[in-house]
């Protein structure tokens, strides 16, 4: 349900005292009638090319890159100070040392993922194979598929289990199957081949084969990842004894009691097809192809926590054959990293304080409500939704929960055990674990609905439909995103569009099936919900017709859900500009009226340099549309965006009034 987003364009203040846009960014060779991403972007890519370390690069990448510095900063002060044994500066020091400390590592080797190994060989039959998943699921380990507590989307004050398809090494079933991804998939099993061969493991290849055979079997049968948005397809309630009995393959039962799991009532199911196949193929497999393939998925998930050599293989093929990266990042940004992702909410306590002032948080709150009254403006002049439809969609609007900042009760660390005298490894499993427990013991309570779902220092946004909120973190509201003093057209183009695009969110293909209390409720009369998805059928038709490679197109289904977000942010928050400025007087600023201006800076904040590996990587991965596409698609369905830049009939970035399509 967690959205990405945006960046900002640079603001700097010119001679009229007004903070506008950062001219570096224009590509002026370019008419913004031929390609409106490269005349807003265009400067910006030629002065920041990609640096080895990436495989995209944007300004969205430039505001983490200086949240990364900012965090950075803070945990080598720590290194140096006497911190109290079980104090959060003691656990964040601790694993931020620990991480940098290749030396120890790499003394080490695979030592420390030893004993995990032998417990899977030793296993001698397939209920002693069951049983060790369920051992291996309370540290975010094992294979085959995943299960985790989250909000139940028809009751979302209660908390139930959840069970979905997983377990695919590279991720994606078009990985395994389709032909153009062949050097792809001889370059996993090369992979799997070299962590093996590091680990001790004895004839890797053969090993690695008998991984390959299962993991494709398993890509034949999981549900595509258009499917996969289908809300309601993927809400399927079992209990605890109808998926023993349906499904005797899994061994349920056995996974469940390792686990600690009671007897459920209701689990939810969200790929039924994929555990029927699932169940026959761990009978149908030997024991020691299925050993294979969870010795595989194991040693593999282990290697960015082990010797430089195994992070070196897993680097080489993830992050360089896959993605284009053509150099591994410092290792001060790995080391950042980890203390920052285990310990996120504490850090995010000490970054609040340091980095985020409170008057840019009341600044977003008036912002935001803007935002709401234009959303709400455009419900009621809505020409293909009824009166009745309305009410609703106002109703579920009113209730929107805003999350600003930080939240208002941090999470409790207190029982999460880093001790400096164990290895790296261990530590991280353990701190694994702890997660593991801390999202199982909320099975069968009520949904705590304050919790956030991403850390203050976190570069995005993002919209919860099981508790309709829109959550804005600290790490995005700062310079260059968003300026308390900047011009309204270059605030609205940016945070307000990002603003916008999280409530469109609670409107968008998944979305609108929750009501305003977040339960999975149908709130639509039949002809509006009929309308509402031929126009979001429009829309996929204009992202499927862009070819994003030779042969590969982009994804409109897939991507639909963002990309109802970014044109209900556009228009959105073009009424919320036009709001906020009323009748006053359009300066010129830069040479620019205010409609351009809005424009330029929604450009702006997707200025991206990006490699053809990650180009196809995304779109086989990534709900989001290419940058790129994000711009010069959704911007043609606005008239407001012909206008501005006097934009005709013949010119390349014109679409026909018939062709447009307008829903929020």
């Amino acid at each position: 349900m967690i959205l990405s987003l945006l960046a900002l364009a640079a603001c700097a203040p010119k001679n009229d005292g007004v903070p506008a846009l950062d001219m570096n960014y224009l590509d002026t060779n370019t008419s913004p009638k031929v390609d409106f991403y490269q005349y807003a972007t265009g400067g910006w890519q030629k002065n920041n090319p990609l640096r080895p370390e990436f495989s995209r690069y944007g300004s969205f990448d430039a505001l983490r890159e200086q949240a990364q510095e900012n965090l950075n900063a803070l945990f080598e002060s720590m290194t140096t100070l006497e911190t109290t044994p079980g104090s959060v500066e003691q656990k964040i020091s601790d694993l931020y040392k620990m991480a940098l400390d290749s030396t120890t590592r790499n003394e080490l080797g695979a030592k420390p993922i030893q004993p995990y190994i032998a417990e899977i060989q030793a296993v001698g039959s397939k209920d002693e194979l069951a049983t060790l998943l369920g051992k291996m699921n309370l540290y975010g380990e094992g294979g085959f598929f995943g299960a985790g507590v989250e909000a139940d989307l028809t009751n979302s004050d209660m908390q139930v289990l959840y069970l979905g398809q997983g377990g695919l090494g590279m991720g994606d079933r078009d990985y395994y199957l389709k032909e153009e991804n062949k050097k792809l998939y001889e370059g996993y099993r090369n992979y799997l081949v070299k962590v093996l061969t590091l680990a001790g493991i004895e004839n890797p290849e053969a090993v690695a084969d008998k991984d390959m055979i299962v993991e494709t079997a398993m890509a034949k049968v999981a549900w595509p990842r258009e499917k996969n948005r289908d809300m309601q397809a993927i809400y399927n309630p079992m209990s605890t004894q109808q998926i023993v009995k349906a499904w005797p393959g899994l061994r349920f039962n056995l996974i469940c009691k390792a686990a600690g799991i009671d007897p459920q009532d209701k689990i939810i199911v969200q790929q039924p097809s994929y555990f029927e196949a699932l169940s026959k193929m761990l009978e149908k497999y030997n024991l020691e192809d299925l050993k294979a393939y969870l010795l595989c998925q194991f040693v593999s998930s282990s290697a960015s926590s082990l010797s430089d050599d195994f992070y070196t293989a897993s680097w080489e093929f993830f992050s360089h054959q896959m993605a284009g990266a053509q150099e591994q990042q410092p290792r001060w940004k790995r080391a950042m990293s980890v203390p920052n992702g285990i310990l996120g909410e504490a850090v995010g306590e000490m970054y609040v304080a340091r980095y985020f002032p409170e008057s840019s948080k009341q600044k977003m709150v008036a912002l935001v409500e803007n935002l709401r009254t234009a959303l709400g403006q455009h419900i009621e002049t809505l020409e293909w939704m009824s009166d009745e439809t309305k009410v609703k969609a106002q109703e579920k609007l009113a209730a929107f929960t805003v999350k600003i900042g930080y939240p208002d009760k941090w999470k409790d660390y207190s029982t999460l055990d880093i001790n400096p005298e164990k290895t790296y490894y261990e530590n991280l499993r353990n701190a694994s674990a702890w997660y593991v427990k801390d999202n199982m013991d909320k099975l069968g309570k009520p949904t705590d609905k304050t919790e956030w779902g991403m850390t203050p220092q976190t570069v995005n946004a993002y919209y919860n439909p099981t508790t309709n909120e829109i959550c804005f973190p600290a790490a995005i509201l700062q310079k260059p995103f968003f300026d308390p003093e900047a011009d309204e057209p270059v605030n609205y183009g940016g945070i307000g569009v990002v603003i916008g695009h999280e409530m469109s969110h609670g409107f968008d293909d998944q979305g609108s099936m929750f009501d305003a209390y977040g339960n999975m409720v149908n709130w639509w009369t039949a002809e509006d919900k009929a309308k509402f998805d031929a126009l979001g059928d429009k829309l996929v038709a204009q992202f499927d017709e862009v070819e994003i490679a030779p042969g590969v197109h982009a994804n409109g289904r897939y991507t639909l859900g963002e990309n109802i977000g970014d044109h209900g942010g556009l228009s959105i928050a073009f009424t919320a500009m036009e709001n906020a400025v009323g009748d006053t007087k359009d300066p010129m600023i830069d040479g620019f009226t205010r409609a351009q201006r809005f424009y330029l800076s929604y450009g702006a904040i997707w200025a991206q340099n990006i490699r053809e590996e990650e180009k196809i990587r995304l779109t086989n991965l990534d709900v989001h549309s290419l940058a790129v596409n994000r711009v010069n698609v959704s911007v043609k369905n606005f008239q407001t965006f012909f206008d501005a830049w006097d934009i005709q009939e013949g010119d390349p970035m014109f679409r026909p009034e018939e062709e447009r399509v307008h829903i929020w």
